[in-house]
């Protein structure tokens, strides 16, 4: 029942944020610190407990199934393995986190704030643990329209566009989800002698040949690939990134662009081998150009939060890359990379928002010389840029290592063209620092201040977590090797 507690947890934490904001703002907080917490306490506890073992045939750590609309083969049907723990790790830790972010930056509305922003941690979670496709769905939707909210409402200036255009966009990989969803379920139905069922594990056996797995298999990646986001479909995310508050930058980047890469690695890879096949050199390819061309974007851009953004276009490339190079050193180097781009990214967003919150602009050219008036910030702000760039003894640079090394022996022209985009995110790496810290001061009148003890909290929490990555990742590797070595085998 803990998959169950977890969700439920978040999802009552939510309404009761809503409710209890009307009387009392400051206990809303506090209800949401707490009901974060304990979500994020419940798998700690579970693990520190049973001290799990995975071992080969066996990856599984926990289920929960009950019927929920039987007549369709409908079941409420959870589980975790390896993947999915980490992956739960990684959204409750920035949850907790994004909670404190909104400490004080959100004044209006705040018990609604609040209900998105748990509904959204709940949505997220609930994916990375369903195991019935429609429930998967369900959970899906479940995240995009709170986080639609967090948009359009406390996001920035060009809020009501950038939320407009994240729906949009995220709503048309859905749909196309839900189609390949119901045709799945249809010929698995027919395969089976009647037996309709969205049950992951069922529809695992269902036998898929030519153009209809193909189609099919198209309509999973394209919803995936647009949350991932792959280029040309990446649009909505700089807008997204840009307008939204802090909580909900971070929240994008650490975690609904894994929400994408998750469904590739559980639906698309395991459902549909040999279509994924087919189509890998163009995957990879793709994952390349998003590469280079997300880094020189980021290099070109003057607005300090759509800069990262476009970071994040350029290291899901390396996602891409690793997933359909079908090496499981390569796939283990892209679960890495899930989770320390969540912790680098999402440290800089947090960062960005802290810069907005003092200066009231996100110009990087209006900035400058702020490491005089903020050294602990800097200081920080280094950190993450390194990071960012693949410095060793940080997570990132183990992430694309193996990656990079997996991609090599399937194709080393892709592979050392996107070495190349390793030297372009020095470049805009740098340039935050030479921007941002450094040079002539631009500031007028009393000096910014430095990091208060909260936002000490936030940014030790995140360079903990990266440089534990970076020195010692084999406790992740560990927990996902025999979930990352069937889907080799499967292929």
């Amino acid at each position: 029942m803990i998959l169950v507690w977890m969700i439920g947890i978040l999802l009552v934490g939510g309404i009761a944020c809503w409710l209890v904001a009307q009387r009392n703002t400051f206990v809303c907080r506090w209800i949401a610190l707490i009901a974060v917490i304990t979500a994020f306490l419940i798998p700690v506890g579970w693990y520190v407990q049973h001290q799990p073992v995975i071992v080969a045939g066996d990856n599984w750590l926990v289920h929960f199934q009950a019927d929920w609309i039987p007549a369709f083969g409908i079941s409420f049907h959870l589980a975790m393995d390896g993947l999915s723990f980490i992956m739960l790790l990684l959204t409750f830790l920035l949850g907790v986190l994004a909670v404190l972010c909104s400490w004080n930056e959100i004044r209006e509305k705040t018990g609604f704030y609040f209900f998105n922003l748990l509904w959204t941690l709940a949505g997220i979670a609930g994916v990375f643990v369903a195991m019935d496709l429609f429930l998967f769905y369900f959970f899906w939707e479940v995240m995009l329209v709170p986080m639609y909210f967090l948009i359009a409402i406390w996001g920035d200036f060009n809020r009501r566009y950038a939320a407009y255009k994240f729906f949009i966009f995220t709503q048309t990989g859905g749909l196309l989800m839900l189609l390949s969803i119901l045709a799945l379920y249809f010929i698995h139905g027919q395969q089976s002698g009647g037996n309709y069922t969205f049950d992951y594990f069922a529809l695992l056996n269902t036998t898929m040949v030519g153009a209809t797995a193909r189609w099919i298999m198209l309509g999973f990646l394209i919803a995936f690939v647009i949350k991932l986001p792959m280029v040309p479909l990446h649009n909505w995310l700089p807008d997204a990134h840009s307008e939204a508050p802090t909580a909900g930058s971070l929240i994008l980047a650490g975690l609904l662009l894994k929400t994408g890469a998750y469904g590739i690695i559980r639906f698309v890879l395991p459902l549909f081998p040999q279509a994924s096949f087919d189509v890998a050199w163009f995957a990879m390819l793709v994952g390349v150009v998003g590469i280079v061309y997300g880094a020189l974007l980021a290099f070109a851009q003057t607005d300090l939060k759509r800069l990262i953004a476009y970071t994040s276009v350029s290291h899901m490339g390396f996602v891409l890359l690793g997933v359909f190079a079908f090496r499981e050193i390569a796939l283990q180097g892209v679960v890495m990379q899930l989770l320390t781009h969540g912790v680098s990214t999402g440290a800089l967003f947090v960062l960005a928002g802290m810069l907005k919150e003092r200066l009231h602009t996100r110009d990087i050219n209006q900035m400058g010389g702020l490491w005089t008036a903020m050294p602990r910030m800097g200081g920080i702000a280094m950190v993450f840029v390194m990071a960012s760039l693949g410095l060793p003894f940080l997570g990132s640079f183990i992430a694309e290592f193996l990656i990079l090394m997996g991609a090599f022996p399937v194709s080393p022209v892709l592979t050392i063209i996107a070495s190349g985009g390793l030297v372009l995110s020095a470049l805009y790496s740098l340039r935050i620092v030479q921007k941002v810290f450094l040079g002539q001061a631009q500031t007028v009148g009393e000096p910014p201040r430095d990091l208060s003890a909260r936002e000490w909290v936030i940014m030790a929490s995140l360079t903990a977590a990266i440089i534990f990555l970076g020195l010692y990742p084999q406790p992740v590797l560990d927990m996902v090797r025999n979930v990352i070595g069937e889907m080799v085998v499967r292929r």
